[in-house]
C-alpha cells in the first residue's frame, strides 16, 4: 500500500485509488448471507447488502467463511454475527461468522454454536447479546455475547421441543413463534434476553406456522410467510411488551418458506426463501400487505441469514 503522507497530484491520486480504505457504510443497513439449495455451491459464499430505508437490488459485502444455508442472524449496531444451518453437501454446520458491519469484506470465525443445523430465522439480539434456538427439534436455546468471540452457552428451554421458528425482540424481551416437531405450531414464547432462565408463554400466532421470518421495531414484532397447511403469504403482529395472541397484518406479494426477516426502527424487510430472489418491506406500525423491495444479490438461495444495524433489539 502507497504511503499517504505529503501532497499528491490529481494524477498520483488516481493512479494510487484502489489502495485506498473504503469509507464506512452509511445508513440504516441489512447485511444478508446468500443461502442456497441444501447442495450449496460456492456462489452461495457470497453476502450482500441494503440500506433499509431505500428500496433496490442489494450490493456486493463480502464473503462468508464457507457455503451456506438455512443461517440464523444477530447483531449489534456494529458487529453481526451468522449461526449457520447447513454447509456445502447440505452437512448440518455448528459454525458462527461475524462481520463489521460498517465496513464491506470477509466474515471470520466467531466460535461455534451449541449444536449443528440451525434453520431459517430463530436468532434474535439486542445491543450485548444474541439468543438463538438449537438446531434440533427439542426447547434448547443458547446466548453469544455479540461484542466477544467464542462458542454458545446454554440459556435455557423454550414451553415446547421444536425448531424452524421465526424470532424477534425488543431491548429487553425476545419473542420466538411457531415452528414443527414434526407437526406445525402456533406456539409463541418470550425470554428476558439480559437474564438466562426458561421461555414462558406469550400466545398464538394467528395459524401454526414454521420456517417464517421474524422482525420487530422495539415494540411491534411481526412474523411473516413460511409453511402452514401448505405455503403460506401470511403477515401477523403482536405487541412485545404485552403477551396475547398475534393479530393479522396483512400479506407477503408471494407465499415462501424458509423466510427470513429483519428492520429498522420503522420498516421491515422480508427475504423470501424456497428459491426466491424477492425482498419484501412493511411500515411496522401499520398494517398492510408488503411491498416489493427489490432482489437480494446473489442466487435464489434458501433461508438467508440476515442482520442489522438498526432492529428492533437496538431501537
Amino acid at each position: 500500500m502507497p504511503n499517504y503522507q505529503g501532497v499528491w497530484s490529481l494524477s498520483a491520486q488516481y493512479q494510487n485509488s484502489t489502495g485506498w480504505p473504503s469509507p464506512p457504510l452509511a445508513g440504516d443497513l441489512a447485511i444478508n448471507q446468500s443461502g442456497s439449495s441444501p447442495s450449496a455451491s460456492a456462489s452461495a459464499l457470497q453476502m450482500g447488502y441494503v440500506v433499509i430505508t431505500t428500496t433496490g437490488n442489494g450490493t456486493d459485502f463480502g464473503d462468508s467463511t464457507a457455503a451456506n444455508a438455512y443461517s440464523a442472524g444477530m447483531s449489534s449496531s456494529t458487529r453481526g454475527v451468522f449461526a449457520y444451518g447447513k454447509e456445502t453437501g447440505n452437512a448440518n454446520s455448528n459454525r458462527m461468522d461475524f462481520i463489521t458491519m460498517r465496513t464491506l469484506g470477509n466474515a471470520t470465525d466467531f466460535g461455534d454454536a451449541i449444536d449443528a443445523g440451525l434453520k431459517s430465522d430463530s436468532g434474535l439480539s439486542n445491543e450485548t447479546r444474541g439468543v438463538m434456538k438449537n438446531a434440533t427439534t427439542n426447547n434448547s436455546i443458547s446466548y453469544i455475547t455479540i461484542a466477544t468471540t467464542g462458542n454458545a452457552s446454554d440459556f435455557g428451554d423454550l414451553t415446547f421441543a421444536r425448531k424452524s421458528l421465526g424470532a424477534c425482540a425488543s431491548t429487553t424481551r425476545g419473542v420466538f413463534g411457531g415452528g414443527t416437531d414434526g407437526t406445525r405450531q402456533n406456539i409463541i414464547d418470550y425470554i428476558t434476553i439480559a437474564s438466562t432462565g426458561n421461555a414462558t408463554d406469550f400466545g398464538d400466532l394467528t395459524q401454526v406456522q414454521a420456517d417464517l421470518a421474524g422482525l420487530s421495531s422495539n415494540t411491534r414484532g411481526v412474523f411473516a410467510g413460511g409453511v402452514s397447511t401448505g405455503l403460506t403469504n401470511v403477515i401477523q403482529y403482536i405487541t412485545i411488551a404485552s403477551t396475547g395472541n398475534a393479530i393479522d397484518f396483512g400479506d407477503l406479494t408471494a407465499s415462501k418458506q424458509y423466510c427470513t426477516g429483519t428492520s429498522n426502527a420503522t420498516r421491515g424487510l422480508i427475504y423470501f426463501g424456497d428459491g426466491g430472489l424477492t425482498v419484501d418491506y412493511i411500515t411496522i406500525a401499520s398494517t398492510g400487505n408488503g411491498t416489493d423491495f427489490g432482489d437480494t444479490l446473489f442466487g435464489g438461495g434458501t433461508g438467508k441469514g440476515v442482520v442489522s444495524t438498526a432492529h428492533g433489539g437496538l431501537a
